[in-house]
């Protein structure tokens, strides 16, 4: 089961070419749905503003070398290592459903498009990676969901309270645990892996047509506003970040926002 490539079997009922235009679909519908969000939410116009007022008032230059450095620093710490989570539980929820969920789609990519049908069968390694990486989502996003979830954990609201929010979340453990399971029971020769099979492929169509009203695409915004973050403390600038709570005004405004959201 977990050497054998789940989706070479569908060319039973499936032309080789479907499932291979249903990628391509998909990516471009991430394309779509983030330009979308840039162009409705203006966080592209947010962000350059931003670099622009912190290029006026900077105080110390900052040369081209000091920017590659910081630019790597915030590949390492910001992205590959997700920096930004005070929270060591959520940092490691993070980097699980992360990296488990790049394994997952580039395995399933290699397998679609250079391994389509059983006359070219994938090496073991792939569907053993893509089960891990599967495997790996579910144990990140499951974690997240009933234990490190603010309204979960600090506000003792039900795991299954949902909100407009949680659209990405959802729907990300929706496809990967229809995937695998329609995967098992495929494998198994078991009744119902065509249903499942249906179900895994509108859990995804959610997950990645729904770009433009979930999460998805704050994973292309971080890095900028990570970076941008790193050059502002580097050149003196202040931040737009509220001011630190070592006054009561101050404390009671930022409770007074903290209470707004």
């Amino acid at each position: 089961m977990l050497t054998n490539n789940p989706f070479a079997t569908l060319t039973d009922f499936l032309p080789t070419f479907a499932m291979q235009a249903y990628l391509v679909l998909m990516a471009l519908a991430v394309i779509a749905g983030t330009l979308f969000d840039i162009a409705h939410k203006g966080s592209a116009r947010y962000f350059f503003e931003n670099w622009r007022k912190s290029k006026r008032k900077s105080r110390q230059p900052i040369g081209g070398g000091e920017l590659v450095s910081i630019a790597v620093k915030t590949a390492v710490v910001d992205v590959l290592a997700s920096g930004e989570f005070c929270s060591l539980r959520r940092r490691l929820a993070h980097l699980l459903t992360m990296y488990g969920f790049v394994i997952y789609v580039v395995t399933t990519a290699i397998m679609v498009f250079s391994y389509p049908t059983p006359a070219t069968p994938a090496p073991a390694i792939l569907p053993q990676l893509w089960w891990l990486g599967g495997l790996m989502v579910l144990a990140g996003g499951y974690w997240f969901w009933f234990f490190i979830r603010v309204d979960v954990a600090a506000e003792g609201h039900s795991p299954f309270r949902v909100v407009r929010a949680d659209l990405f979340i959802l729907s990300l453990l929706a496809s990967v645990t229809l995937g695998l399971v329609w995967a098992f029971v495929q494998a198994r020769g078991g009744a119902g892996a065509g249903v499942l099979f249906w179900l895994y492929l509108i859990a995804t169509t959610v997950l990645f047509g729904s770009v433009p009203w979930s999460k998805f695409a704050h994973m292309f915004f971080k890095p900028a506003a990570a970076f941008e973050k790193r050059v502002s403390k580097a050149n003196g600038t202040r931040s737009n970040l509220p001011a630190p709570a070592d006054k009561p005004e101050r404390l009671g405004t930022l409770v007074k926002h903290a209470r707004h959201y």
